[in-house]
């Protein structure tokens, strides 16, 4: 059952009617330093695309997201890294993932992409030594959870089986691989544990805040879900993506999340890693390109369609668990005072890959034996109204929700912020809420934290003075200076974009502003040399 009882959004009624309301009273500011801490809900969805939630335009019904964003905060210009690994390591440590060994940079060939963290790198619980400190679900981080501050850990190592994984860790120990045939499910499995921590946290450590890491495998490929979700979702996605995609555009504008207009698909644009062999083994119906839905076969539209549906049950899913661990929270009556944050690790994925169990095509779509992935049709709807996908770092890439609620700190509810924000912004929010410093402590001192607080943002719309926001992955590079965007396709050119007049980076200005596109390239190499200093000290 949703959490407030809220079953249909379509139109977001309470949200449309807030919109037009008369600005409110300005509360006053949260001070740390009244009152006691708040805790600390971080929920992390895997590949959600920037308009999957019902509160951010998507048709996916999530009644319980819909209401954290109807009594708290939608930010709209809010920045992961565009891959797993290194928002993870941005969200625990307040570094970029190139300070602290976890992607490769230009001209560093001194170990893997994954290599291991300097001492002074230390992870969000051990900066909040007050807080009890939990993690449930994926961790994708060097040690393990237990290891960095958190006091129980529900460690979910094996993403490519939802109903029956064989690498889980219980408090950093090995536990014994799920036999297939159960009623097991990895997201409500997440949610149970987070659950029974914080049910013991009522027991044992009531005088205490706490932090729970809540991180979803889900919507993550391979596509898995339960069959009484997926049915919900039947026939919903038969009218194709075109279609879906600008009903997305439609409601995100009357939402007020975006201006501008609907960037077109980049129909020769497909997965970021070649599998033919793989592509073979889906079959004749799997697609790898976005091609217009009314290009594609009868059957081929069957089989796209249903893998959105299932993509659409595993976010409903999440949803339906995100609302036991809120009434879990409201039940120990710690709702008021709980700063709840939930965002995606990065955009919807292109990619078309079989992994794990490999793809039974004669089993029923969505379950144990398939292996299905989203694809370039659906993920371009899914990070509407944005450009290419996970990996790049285009806007569809980068982009992610990130809904704030907490109803003592923040009372200018079921409004947006515009102030571009990044996940090196989250601990020094958490930091500066809590009353703590950042932990130096270890080899070496620890380079300033290149994130700022959000928590001026939580009374109002303002912006954050800073001086840059940095990006690269897989060699796709990009820098944001005000409303400035400087970013490129691994070798090629660089584009330049103004996002206050163009989010949807449809008009590169690179050819007209050269000038710009030095200084800011410019900027964007002394960012990478000023981290290859620091990894090597």
């Amino acid at each position: 059952m949703a959490l407030f009882g809220f079953a249909q959004h379509s139109g977001l009624p309470g949200i449309l009617a807030s919109l037009f309301l008369p600005f409110c009273a300005i509360a006053s500011e949260p001070d740390a330093g009244e009152g006691p801490p708040p805790n600390i809900l971080i929920i992390l969805a895997d590949d959600l695309g920037f308009s999957d939630l019902g509160c951010y335009g998507g048709e996916i019904e999530t009644p319980n997201l819909d209401q954290l964003a109807e009594h708290g905060l939608r930010y709209n210009q809010f920045y992961n890294t565009g891959r797993c690994w290194p928002t993870r390591a941005s969200i625990m440590s307040g570094y970029y993932p190139h300070q602290i060994n976890r992607d490769r940079l230009p001209g560093w060939n001194k170990g893997g992409a994954r290599g291991k963290r300097p001492a002074w790198a230390k992870l969000l619980p051990q900066h909040l030594p007050d807080h009890q400190s939990y993690h449930s679900g994926k961790w994708h981080i060097d040690g393990g959870p237990v290891a960095n501050g958190f006091h129980r850990s529900f460690w979910m190592r094996d993403h490519g089986r939802f109903f029956h994984p064989r690498i889980t860790k219980l408090d950093d120990v090995d536990q014994p691989p799920v036999p297939p045939g159960t009623d097991y499910y990895v997201t409500t499995a997440i949610a149970d544990h987070a659950i029974k921590c914080l049910s013991d946290h009522t027991k044992n450590n009531a005088n205490q805040p706490f932090l729970s890491f809540v991180a979803f495998t889900a919507p993550h490929f391979p596509l898995h879900a339960l069959p009484q979700d997926i049915a919900k979702y039947n026939g919903k996605y038969d009218q194709g993506w075109e279609a879906v995609r600008d009903q997305r555009w439609q409601r995100q504008q009357s939402l007020g999340l975006t201006g501008g207009r609907l960037s077109p698909p980049e129909r020769e644009l497909g997965p970021p890693y070649n599998h033919p062999e793989q592509l073979e083994q889906l079959g004749p119906d799997e697609v790898n390109r976005p091609h217009p839905w009314t290009e594609l076969t009868e059957s081929q539209r069957v089989f796209q369609a249903n893998k959105m549906e299932i993509h659409a049950a595993m976010v409903d899913r999440m949803d339906q668990e995100i609302g036991r661990i809120l009434e879990q929270v409201k039940g120990m009556g710690a709702w008021d005072n709980t700063l709840i944050l939930f965002l995606s690790d990065n955009g919807a994925s292109a990619e078309i890959m079989v992994r794990s169990d490999g793809h039974d095509p004669q089993a029923s779509p969505g379950s144990a034996t398939t292996h299905l992935c989203l694809g370039p049709g659906w993920s371009t709807v899914s990070n509407t109204p944005f450009r290419k996908h996970k990996t790049w770092i285009h806007e569809g890439g980068i982009a992610t929700p990130l809904i704030a609620h907490w109803p003592a700190g923040i009372r200018d509810a079921n409004n947006i912020r515009s102030s571009p924000g990044h996940v090196i912004d989250i601990v020094p929010t958490l930091l500066e809420l809590t009353g703590n410093v950042p932990n130096q402590q270890g080899n070496g001192s620890a380079p300033a934290l290149p994130g700022k607080s959000l928590v001026s943002t939580f009374d109002q719309d303002k912006q954050i003075g800073r001086d840059e926001l940095f990006w690269h992955h897989d060699g796709h590079s990009g820098l944001r200076v005000g409303d400035f965007k400087l970013v490129r396709t691994q070798n090629k050119p660089w584009e330049l974009y103004e996002l206050s007049q163009d989010r949807t980076e449809t008009n590169n200005l690179a050819s007209r502003q050269p000038e710009r596109v030095k200084q800011l390239s410019g900027q964007w190499n002394a960012k990478v040399e000023q981290f290859l200093e620091q990894r090597d000290q």
